[in-house]
């Protein structure tokens, strides 16, 4: 008599490897999408805390600028800080900062082709 798995013998290796392997870039693929939102969030904030710094009366858009640099270097690193911009905006008629941060998209860990990720953060001039 033959029994019925006789002839998918030996197949749990193969099966365990391709599965694994298909784990293990899924696992990988939500690290990198975790990475990206966190690196993102971090840019988000940066900018939203300059801008808020730099619409205080006694401040400057050059210290808001230096303020952003500060955050994004100590958050992302220093690679990320390199294009930095204050303007001066309306929004909703209400004068405004806008800190305007544009950053490499990590796309391997946190190294990244030519591509950009741009995040803004806004607040009422003072």
């Amino acid at each position: 008599m033959r029994s019925l798995g006789a002839g998918e013998r030996g197949s749990a290796p193969a099966d365990f490897v391709l599965v694994g392997s298909l784990a293990t870039v899924l696992a990988l693929g939500i690290v990198q999408l975790a990475l990206i939102l966190h690196m993102r969030n971090c840019l988000v904030d940066a900018a939203a805390s300059a801008a808020r710094y730099g619409s205080l009366a006694d401040r400057s858009r050059d210290q808001a600028r230096d303020r952003a640099e500060e955050l994004v270097t100590s958050s992302v690193g220093s690679s990320y800080a390199s294009d930095i911009s204050v303007l001066d905006a309306k929004i909703g008629g209400v004068d405004a900062v806008e800190v305007r941060i544009r950053a490499p998209l990590p796309i391997i860990g946190l190294l990244g082709p030519a591509g950009t990720i741009e995040v803004a953060g806004h607040a009422p001039a003072l």
